[in-house]
C-alpha cells in the first residue's frame, strides 16, 4: 500500500467522522492491519532481489557485490546493481543536456503527521488527525546505464 492509498484511507475515515459516523478503535485496527498485512506482502529483500537478478549479480565485481550485500552503492555501478541493493524505485526521471541523457532514481519514504485539537465548548475533547506525509529519501542519477551521482537527504524535522 502507498502513500497515496493510505492518505485515502484516512481521509475516508475523516468522512465518516464528520458525517456522523463512528471511527472507533475496530475502524483503527483494520487500518493498521491492512497496512501492516500490505507491506508483509509485497516485502523485498536484498535476497529476494538477488535470487531475482542472479545473473546480474553474478557478474559484478567483487568490490561491488560487498558494496550491494550491505545495501550501499557508489559511483559506476549499472542499474541492476542498484536495483539489488536498494530496491525498485519510487520514481524514474528521465532529463538531458548536450552532454547526453540522464535517468534518475528517486527514493521517497512516508510518514503519518499527527495534529492535535480541541473540538466541543460544553464538553472539550482531544482530536486527532493524521495527515500521510512524504519526502524524497534518495536520488541516484544515471549517465549511460552508470551511477554518475547519488545523495541521500534527511527525514524532515517533524
Amino acid at each position: 500500500m502507498d502513500v497515496l492509498e493510505i492518505k485515502n484511507e484516512v481521509m475516508k475515515m475523516k468522512l465518516q467522522h464528520r458525517a456522523g459516523g463512528i471511527v472507533n478503535k475496530t475502524n483503527c485496527i483494520s487500518l493498521l492491519l491492512v497496512l501492516v498485512l500490505a507491506g508483509c506482502a509485497t516485502r523485498s529483500t536484498i535476497q529476494t532481489r538477488i535470487q531475482e537478478r542472479a545473473t546480474a549479480y553474478a557478474s559484478l565485481s567483487p568490490e561491488f557485490k560487498a558494496l550491494v550485500d550491505q545495501s550501499r552503492i557508489q559511483a559506476g555501478m549499472d542499474t541492476n546493481a542498484v536495483y539489488i541493493a536498494w530496491g525498485k524505485p519510487d520514481d524514474v526521471l528521465e532529463s538531458g543536456n548536450q552532454s547526453g541523457a540522464f535517468t534518475t532514481w528517486v527514493y521517497r519514504r512516508g510518514y503519518l503527521d499527527e495534529t492535535r485539537y480541541w473540538v466541543g465548548q460544553r464538553q472539550p475533547r482531544l482530536q486527532h488527525d493524521y495527515e500521510p506525509r512524504s519526502f524524497v529519501r534518495a536520488e541516484i542519477v544515471f549517465f549511460d546505464g552508470r551511477v554518475q551521482s547519488w545523495r541521500t537527504m534527511p527525514e524532515p524535522a517533524n
